[in-house]
């Protein structure tokens, strides 16, 4: 944990919605005049798009798991060393994984390739992370201690693989068996290493479908932001100083179904994000800003 160099982790399954909160920060970065280190998590898994299937068909042979939420398929001690370096110095090292052509044209890469190791930029107020293990916690690794803001994405199971199925099948050319089989594939991991992070986090946003999601092989449609509500539970209410009241006020149709826990109309969940976060966001700054004035008196 850092005044002088915090560090923001936003977690999540694939396809939980993590990007939506990617881009509540960045609105909020922009508007605050504060100055982010990006760090994408799939720049952190241990192999390239190939060498990860063949990985997975040499695994498949050996009847042994691998996936990309599994600590084997992810350079998950790199991860938590730059957290550490950050959060003490705000130095620390960082790649790319491109993603796509467009993304592998200024690298004159391949897509799925990773980009070369490379020092992060000087001068930057706050390491922002967003990926699958901002929040890991293993044997060897605990990621979710250097940590100073830890949030949480996740739709319920359901809804989680109704999207799931529909990107695969229709954007990326998967049969639905094949989606099948990999969330299959993937559950140890999912189970072990991916839901624990979400009792480590400071807040959860967790969009729960108001319609039949009840068997998600089958369902045709994803169910829209107006047709969900998000939950959003507070680990500790008070080290934010949370005002539900005001919550209420500027979120309409919210309503409170626990003492730390706000539901909100699920159109709302970007300006939820920016109405909850930006206090917080202020308050880190004002800390560094603090910590940074009393180091120059010092000298």
């Amino acid at each position: 944990m850092s005044t002088k160099h915090p560090v923001i982790a936003v977690t999540g399954s694939s396809g939980a919605g993590t990007s939506t909160v990617k881009t509540a920060f960045e609105h909020i970065f922009y508007r605050e005049n504060v100055t982010p280190c990006i760090v994408e998590g799939d720049s952190y898994h241990r192999f390239d798009r190939e060498e990860m299937r063949r990985q997975i068909k040499k695994a498949l042979k050996e009847n042994t798991n691998l996936s990309h939420f599994g600590p084997e398929a992810n350079l998950l001690e790199e991860l938590e060393q730059l957290f550490r370096q950050y959060g003490e110095s705000g130095t620390g090292k960082r790649r790319f994984y491109l993603h796509n052509e467009e993304e592998a044209e200024g690298y004159n890469q391949k897509p799925g390739t990773f980009t070369e190791w490379e020092d992060i930029p000087p001068d930057t107020d706050v390491l922002f992370y967003e990926g699958l293990h901002g929040g890991v916690v293993t044997d060897t690794v605990n990621v979710a201690k250097r940590v100073d803001l830890l949030i949480g994405v996740v739709p319920i199971v359901n809804l989680e693989w109704i999207q799931k199925i529909h990107r695969d099948t229709e954007d990326r050319g998967y049969s639905a068996t094949d989606v099948t089989d990999n969330i299959l594939r993937r559950m140890h991991d999912y189970v072990h290493y991916i839901t624990p992070q979400f009792s480590h986090t400071d807040i959860n946003f967790q969009r729960v479908p108001t319609v039949d999601t009840s068997n998600p092989f089958v369902a045709r449609d994803i169910p829209t932001a107006d047709e969900s509500f998000i939950v959003i539970r507070f680990r500790d209410a008070v080290k934010f100083n949370v005002d539900f009241p005001f919550l209420l006020s500027m979120l309409h149709g919210s309503f409170m179904s626990r003492r730390n826990t706000i539901a909100v109309p699920g159109g709302k969940m970007g300006f939820a994000m920016e109405v909850i976060l930006t206090p917080i966001i202020d308050h880190l700054m004002d800390c560094r800003r603090g910590h940074l004035k009393t180091e120059r008196q010092r000298h």
